[in-house]
């Protein structure tokens, strides 16, 4: 009676490995199905909590970040999940986690500043999307306010980004808070002109141009007087939009009244004092 064969070493392996492969490759399919399964859920979720913002109305700027900090929570949420699929236990990561959190902190101080004055710019709201402002030395409207930065479009239409600790740290001017703006030109007249006759035909001109207001009225009045001749401050107001279509149709204005008014150009005047020979002899 002949003994049974002994298992081969190509058994052995086979028989040892083949469950590890199984268990490995099960995680792997449980895993990646987890992953796009949570990123498909994470996407209806953030599509549904946008849309209920909307509908009630809330502010573009709280919209945008709220979305932001809610896409990065499920996101860290499911990056936890998929690692438990793997049989690292959550705890262990939550350990891990808030000692590279505290790594990380030290290393990226500054974006996490900018973190917390992403949530100051919410929740104090100096400025909302789509307003004009200067904001750490950038000047246009402010596309968007995420976690970290806020994007201005600048008017010559560049994108810019810039860190939220920078515009909270520096000073804020808001263009567009306010229902209308002033208008700042000046206007050099010559020594001959009548000023009085200069202020009234502006004072006529300027009320007619587009988009001016007529409260608060144009302030047209003496500035300075300099070796050239007085110097006329015009400053007409204007809604926020108009702007710049106030500002060249006043220059432009100002330019045609005085041509039409034949007033000189102005010119800076010497007088020569000659000394008498007598003098020049002694």
């Amino acid at each position: 009676m002949s003994l049974p064969a002994e298992p081969s070493f190509v058994d052995n392996l086979v028989s040892t490995a083949l469950p590890v492969v199984i268990d490995i490759g099960t995680r792997i399919l449980g895993a990646l199905a987890l992953w796009i399964g949570g990123r498909f859920a994470i996407g209806i979720i953030t599509r549904g909590v946008k849309a209920r913002l909307l509908s009630r109305n809330i502010e573009p700027t709280l919209t945008r970040y709220i979305d932001s900090i809610l896409k990065v929570v499920l996101k860290l949420v499911l990056v936890i999940l998929v690692l438990g699929v793997f049989g690292v236990q959550t705890t262990s990561f939550a350990a891990i986690l808030a000692a590279a959190g505290i790594a990380i902190g030290m290393a990226w101080s500054g974006l996490l500043a900018n973190f917390a004055a992403g949530v100051f710019l919410v929740v104090l709201r100096p400025f909302k999307v789509g307003d004009m402002i200067t904001g750490g030395g950038v000047t246009g409207v402010v596309e968007e306010i995420a976690l970290f930065v806020t994007t201005i479009n600048t008017a010559d239409n560049i994108k810019t980004i810039v860190g939220n600790s920078k515009i909270l740290g520096d000073s804020i001017q808001n263009f567009s808070a306010n229902p209308y703006r002033r208008v700042d030109l000046v206007a050099q007249v010559a020594h001959s002109v009548d000023v009085d006759d200069a202020i009234r035909r502006l004072r006529v001109r300027v009320a007619l141009i587009p988009n001016v207001l007529a409260e608060p009225a144009p302030v047209i009045e003496i500035l300075e007087g300099t070796a050239s001749g007085p110097v006329l401050a015009i400053r007409p107001f204007t809604a926020n939009e108009h702007y710049w279509d106030v500002y060249f149709g006043t220059a432009r204005a100002i330019r045609e009244e005085f041509g039409i008014a034949g007033y000189p150009a102005p010119a800076t005047h010497q007088i020569v004092h000659t000394a008498p020979k007598s003098a020049v002899a002694t």
